[in-house]
């Protein structure tokens, strides 16, 4: 992020702290290494867990020009022993890491003073609500990074907005918002669950702050000079432009900074020896012939979900690698599954290196929730697979359906009312996405976005942001 006035930039020393997601981290340390690339100095901070979950030593010991900064997370009441990140906790209990989270603050002001050379930038997530005032004590100017989709973000509109166009029903939440000009892409409708869970992200949650407060905690604060947005204008799907409409309704640059997708999937983030089983059974797989499964670490599945998503898979008849990585989900899935399957279906536990499953040669198709990041690493990493889209939460029905207009997928049938899912549509819509006709054509779409996906010298570069105000001279950024 730094201020270019046609010259080479100085050396810049940037501290670096996502949320404890893994879906948060994974890009806030590819962002690190960008930077670190350019000849800048990275601090990098999480909590030691997490730390090593993404294979960095702590101190020097990290990516070549990224400090890796460890702070040991408070306990909290009622938050499982050695949880730090959401793949540790169940979906009630996310408010509770949030709370511990919070408790940072002291450790992480205490972090900023004692460096030996004051930072010259922060990058913070949406959740550091109590960062900002630390930052503005210290007068080091901050970038809010949002791994979120943009229309999610433009969606959830600023606070004023909001006050002035007040949502109160779900109903009022299945609409595009009065402040997304007409006519509004197909990707801003939502059902009536997926708009109940986004009315949850405005009220308190065990934390005893709400996810959008957070986000509007940042965004108003002049030290706050900009915005990050994991995207680039190529893969956004329909009119309005988005990045022009959020630097207008948050009163924030929008700087378009890539998606942050590493060069090959060779170096995923994990390596699990626990994968190795599932890697040998794909090698002995014929190719194109498996569709990988994996809903992320924090898809609030149900019991009752897991089982129809089971049997549907079963009742597909085609081959399948499932990436189920919380343990307690394993046990929970419909009793004789795994016998009933064995030798065409595996369910692996633990943490999955899901760059190198989808870059294997047995993979056809890709079942997932279409969080931000799985969608774009499939278009990079796939080669082409066409996605079976089964969204929960936040920005993944946006996702879904924007990449089901873009002819890359097909969503899994879901109940008008109460947007439930049974193993007749979770079969059918697998059978689709590898039927030879069908199949086909959405790989073709997906390999002609991904190509777009792996151009990173048309995302990384400099975009020019009309009334930046960070220098008198500088209308651009650059990462």
């Amino acid at each position: 992020m730094a201020e270019t006035t046609g010259s080479t930039s100085p050396s810049l020393h940037i501290v670096v702290f996502p949320w404890l997601a893994m879906g948060h981290m994974i890009p806030f340390l590819e962002l690190s290494k960008r930077l670190a690339t350019r000849g800048h100095a990275v601090t990098f901070v999480s909590t030691p867990r997490n730390a090593a979950r993404l294979g960095l030593g702590l101190g020097s010991v990290g990516p070549p020009g990224v400090r890796v900064v460890a702070l040991d997370l408070p306990a909290v009441d009622g938050l499982p022993e050695g949880a730090e990140s959401t793949a540790d906790v169940p979906r009630d209990k996310v408010g509770l890491l949030k709370k511990a989270f919070d408790g940072l603050a002291a450790p992480f002001a205490a972090l900023l003073a004692g460096f030996s050379r004051k930072p010259d930038w922060l990058v913070l997530d949406f959740t550091h609500y109590w960062a900002w005032p630390i930052a503005e004590e210290h007068q080091i100017p901050c970038a809010m990074f949002i791994i979120f989709a943009p229309s999610h973000m433009a969606i959830t509109g600023p606070e004023q907005e909001n006050e002035a166009h007040p949502r109160r029903t779900t109903e009022d939440y299945m609409a595009p918002p009065p402040w997304i000009p007409s006519p509004c892409p197909s990707a801003y409708r939502r059902g009536r669950h997926e708009a109940e869970r986004m009315a949850a992200a405005f009220r308190p949650n065990a934390s005893g702050v709400a996810d959008v407060g957070r986000l509007w905690a940042g965004m108003h604060r002049p030290i706050c000079r900009l915005v990050l947005y994991r995207s680039c204008p190529e893969v956004e799907l329909e009119p309005p432009p988005l990045f022009p409409l959020l630097t207008k309704l948050f009163s924030k640059p929008a700087v378009p900074a890539g998606l942050l997708l590493p060069d090959g999937a060779d170096d995923d983030e994990s390596s699990s020896s626990s994968f190795a089983p599932a890697m040998r059974w794909l090698d002995e797989q014929p190719r194109g012939s498996v569709v990988y499964v994996a809903l992320g670490s924090e898809a609030p599945v149900t019991a009752e979900q897991l089982g129809e998503l089971a049997l549907g898979l079963e009742l597909s008849g085609a081959r399948f690698l499932w990436a189920l990585p919380r343990l307690r989900e394993r046990r929970l899935l419909p009793e004789g599954f795994e016998a009933r399957v064995a030798g065409r279906g595996v369910v692996s536990s633990g943490w999955v290196p899901q760059k190198r499953a989808l870059a294997h040669g047995a993979v056809d198709a890709f079942l997932t929730h279409c969080g931000w990041g799985s969608a774009v690493e499939s278009l990079r990493f796939g080669g082409g697979h066409p996605l079976v889209m089964l969204p929960f939460v936040a920005d993944q029905g946006l996702v879904a359906r924007a990449m089901e207009a873009r002819g890359v997928g097909v969503m899994v049938p879901r109940d008008e009312g109460d947007e439930s899912f049974d193993r007749d549509g979770v079969a059918a819509a697998v059978r689709r996405a590898m039927s030879e006709e069908e199949g086909k054509v959405l790989a073709r779409n997906a390999a002609e976005l991904g190509e777009i996906v792996a151009d990173t010298a048309r995302q990384e570069r400099i975009p020019t942001l009309e009334g930046a105000e960070a220098q008198p001279d500088s209308g651009r950024f650059s990462i």
